[in-house]
């Protein structure tokens, strides 16, 4: 009996040990709505400022998809506000992008809005 009870706590200590990972890895990331409650809009270039971005975080961004549009870019594409060739452009209103590792970068693509501020740039650490 002592045999069976000291297997199922080694099978429990594994099982935790198996799991435990993939807890801290979720604890590890989080969510950011850009542009809070107002959503992906005009003027976010300031939204990022004060907040800790790491790789893995995700960023969801709301907006109307028949007016506005996310274009993830280059540094070369922020500051021109021109989305380069074969850049992935997210059109669903609801779209959530996993940050990568250094510097990530987006814009509206519709014309005239990134000039107005819709756009930002996140470094994740």
């Amino acid at each position: 009996m002592m045999a069976r009870g000291r297997c199922s706590a080694m099978a429990a200590t594994v099982l935790l040990c198996l799991l435990l990972p993939l807890h801290f890895e979720s604890a590890q990331t989080a969510t950011f709505t850009v542009g809070g409650s107002g959503g992906w809009t005009f003027n976010a270039a300031a939204w990022p400022k004060g907040k800790s971005f790491s790789a893995g975080d995700t960023l969801v961004f709301n907006y109307n998809p028949s007016i506005h549009d996310v274009v993830a870019v280059n540094k070369a594409g922020y500051d021109s506000c021109k989305a380069q060739k074969g850049a992935k452009v997210l059109r669903s209103g609801k779209d959530q992008i996993k940050l990568g590792k250094g510097q990530n970068f987006f814009i509206c693509n519709y014309i005239g809005h990134c000039q107005a501020g819709m756009k930002i740039a996140v470094v994740a650490a």
